[in-house]
């Protein structure tokens, strides 16, 4: 589509240069820029890709009709509310000083709404990824590396996953020019959905795609634990009271052991005796019991005996029926006390594989999630206002709400607009990038017509929504059934103003 900040055509068979962001390429006739989302077409500058607008007569199983029945076209394409135009494909601010390429109007219950549509150029952005293993990926503040350059480092382990976070300024402008651009490219196909090949220093290799199984070290993770140690005794102490004696669930972590946890003091279980190794938290849970691994719950053992001691003969019995479990009840074995003490692998009961299963069975399926981090600038707010720190405490004092691709997005407190998007929310293919290297990512702000007004906004530049035309090349997709309509399912739009501040 004819790219709305485009200068003069030029001749068919001469460059032109291309003003969508810092680097300006300067594009032969039927050839696309660096970006490949902008093309010289017979002298005109055109963007490739559609833009994008949610219809919600899509999902109901209806279709786009650019016409009304029984009467001659007015020109509308689709009505309000059933059309949120997104900034996919929308085209950006650049040069900074100009209004969003989108300013629409809408009516939605009888109150003048306003979204202002662009595609934010983020230096500023990165992604945190969760990977839902107890396998170790890594040690805290290890170098995460994509095409061998660094992309990004380990953080903090949450429960049940593994974080990493990927990108940021330092990564994309600070190191080497191929940093950056392998930085880049990672980003981008991890927001796409696409898979992405990460190494981590002193760890694994593990593939990374949003809504899919992590790979780590070639091995499909098929599911997140149920819980820490402890807390698996907690929720299965009753089950495995009458069917052994002791249960030791193996977890880096929090390893959990049921005769003397509070859980199996409730229940009478006997003492049996056992010695664990590691450090001893408080009753029933240890830290420390190996090295953290690819192993049983996370740590580096192959053999669960390799965790324990020798029986303490004045409490244990020949016959002690000892169950081993991890966290996900991957990893699971039975042993029985002999006469002189020592645990013999025995065939497990069915009762205790049936209790195996029911442990798998509480464990959720494994999967990489990708949220999106980007802050938006100044220059961005100026294509919404004259005076962007208006557009901050407007969002702020929620009077504005802020989308990607019409999804939901979270807002962080404190100072300017800094957000972050789950990227399965957003229609496919809605980031792109700039050889700066900077990834481009949609971002709206919907918002009442008088509040627009009031914060300084490009009053002459708002046009309605049936303005937009099939000569626009706009592709209409179905808004995903689990984000909210942002035009309708939300409270704030006909909700009293609340605002803490006059943008007066």
């Amino acid at each position: 589509m004819l790219d709305p900040t485009a200068a003069a055509a030029k001749p068919a068979d001469e460059k032109i240069r291309c003003d969508a962001c810092p680097v300006m390429c300067y594009i032969k006739p039927g050839m696309t820029g660096a970006c490949d989302r902008y093309a010289n077409h017979a002298g005109e500058l055109v963007r490739v890709d559609p833009h994008v607008v949610l219809d919600r007569t899509l999902a109901q199983g209806g279709t786009v009709v650019p016409f009304n029945r029984g009467a001659d076209w007015d020109g509308k394409i689709l009505n309000a509310p059933e059309t949120f135009v997104t900034a996919i494909g929308a085209g950006t601010t650049y040069p900074d000083y100009k209004p969003a390429p989108f300013i629409v109007s809408s009516q939605v219950d009888g109150v003048d709404m306003v979204t202002v549509v662009t595609e934010g150029i983020f230096s500023y952005c990165g992604v945190k990824v969760k990977i839902d293993t107890d396998r170790f990926l890594g040690p805290e503040q290890a170098t995460v590396r994509a095409a061998g350059e660094a992309v990004g480092h380990v953080t903090t382990s949450e429960y049940g996953s593994q974080m990493l976070s990927l990108g940021g300024v330092h990564h994309l402008t600070g190191g080497g020019k191929k940093e950056g651009r392998i930085t880049c490219e990672a980003l981008l196909d991890l927001c796409n959905g696409k898979a992405v090949e990460l190494t981590i220093d002193g760890g694994a290799t593990v593939i990374v795609q949003a809504g899919k199984a992590p790979i780590v070290n070639g091995v499909v993770e098929e599911r997140m634990r149920v819980g820490c140690g402890s807390a698996t005794i907690g929720m299965f102490a009753k089950q495995w009271k009458d069917k052994t004696d002791e249960v030791v669930v193996v977890d880096d972590h929090i390893t959990g052991v049921l005769s003397e946890h509070q859980a199996g003091k409730l229940l009478d279980v006997r003492e049996t005796g056992i010695r664990m190794k590691g450090r001893r938290s408080t009753p029933g849970r240890y830290f420390q019991v190996a090295e953290p691994g690819t192993g049983w719950g996370g740590t580096n053992i192959s053999d669960p005996l390799a965790i324990i001691g020798p029986f303490d003969p004045k409490t244990a019995w020949p016959g002690l029926r000892l169950f081993f479990i991890s966290t996900t009840g991957e990893h699971s074995a039975y042993f029985e006390l002999d006469a002189a003490l020592q645990p013999v692998e025995t065939p497990m009961p069915d009762d205790l594989r049936a209790s195996t299963e029911r442990v798998m069975e509480n464990c959720e399926p494994a999967l990489c999630t990708v949220l999106f981090m980007a802050g938006a600038g100044g220059s961005l707010r100026a294509g919404v206002t004259e005076n962007p720190v208006r557009l901050t405490r407007s969002v702020k004092d929620a009077l504005t709400y802020v989308t990607a691709g019409g999804a939901p997005v979270y807002v962080y407190p404190g100072g300017g607009i800094t957000y972050m998007v789950d990227v399965t929310r957003l229609p496919e293919n809605a980031f792109g990038y700039v050889p700066t290297p900077a990834l481009v990512a949609p971002i709206e702000f919907t918002l009442r017509l008088s509040d627009y007004e009031a914060l300084g906004g490009h009053m002459s530049e708002v046009r309605p929504v049936e303005s937009i035309r099939p000569t626009d090349q706009v592709r209409p997709v179905a808004p995903m059934s689990d984000n909210p309509w942002p035009l309708a399912d939300n409270p704030w739009p006909l909700a009293p103003h609340t605002a803490k501040r006059s943008h007066g």
